[in-house]
């Protein structure tokens, strides 16, 4: 596998930005799995923090770790776009650079923490792009009346402070129509403080009847966490990429 960093200019975001990828060494076209970092992180925490690397090792994977700053892989309700820098610089550069297959069936995306909700998001908002989606400790109740960031002036500026738009995640899903949601694995340790909002998205997605795994385990909000459990992300988007194990 080959480990390739990376600069190219996005035009939402009007600057410079970067990202990592480890691409297969042989011939593609391959899937690819958009995985992404938290709030406090960037574009090289997977592979500093992690054995991503030796985790793919052999599949006919590229994965791609692009810099999400501190948006949320959102649109802000005041500011830059990174939605859409996601959908269209981010995976614009990956499929013009790298030996990526450009279809639904073949993209998969995840994240932790604020990636987890990110990942979720992008997938529930643009269910046309990705077969399958993962969070790992995901921030799900941010833009949903569950959070209130009204004195966090940060969160305000990318989430606002109402309800129902598509940086609600519990919105977004109850908008989706049958059979439209891409799969969907959800876990949490059981010491997270982003728990609740797990279960209570969990539970949401399961009145709403949206086929999904969720999974508690021990373990707290953590690298020693992550760097366990994104081996079953893995092995999960694997099945629904048709990708059988090396």
């Amino acid at each position: 596998m080959a480990f390739i960093q990376a600069s190219f200019f996005s035009k939402a975001l009007q600057k410079h930005v970067a990202m990592n990828a480890i691409v297969p060494e042989r011939q593609g076209p391959f899937a690819v799995f958009y995985l992404l970092h938290g709030l406090s992180d960037d574009h090289t925490i997977w592979s500093r923090r992690t054995r991503i690397e030796s985790y793919v090792d052999g599949l006919p994977l590229v994965v791609i770790m692009p810099d999400g700053f501190r948006g949320f892989y959102v649109d802000a309700f005041e500011g830059p776009t990174y939605g859409k820098y996601m959908v269209e610089d981010v995976i614009g550069f990956a499929e013009n650079t790298f030996p990526i297959q450009r279809k639904r069936s073949a993209r998969c995306i995840g994240g932790l923490s604020m990636g987890g909700y990110g990942a979720t998001q992008l997938a529930l908002s643009r269910p046309d792009l990705f077969c399958s989606a993962n969070s790992h400790s995901g921030a799900m109740g941010l833009g949903s009346k569950l959070v209130d960031v009204s004195k966090m002036p940060e969160r305000v500026r990318t989430f606002g402070t109402q309800p129902g738009t598509p940086r609600d995640l519990f919105f977004l899903a109850s908008k989706l129509k049958k059979g439209q949601a891409p799969k969907l694995r959800i876990d949490c340790g059981v010491d997270d403080g982003l728990l609740e909002y797990n279960r209570k998205f969990h539970a949401h997605l399961t009145k709403l009847k949206i086929p999904h795994q969720y999974e508690e385990f021990p373990g707290a909000h953590n690298w020693d966490y992550w760097d366990l459990h994104v081996r079953e992300a893995i092995a999960f988007h694997c099945r629904n990429l048709g990708i059988k194990k090396a």
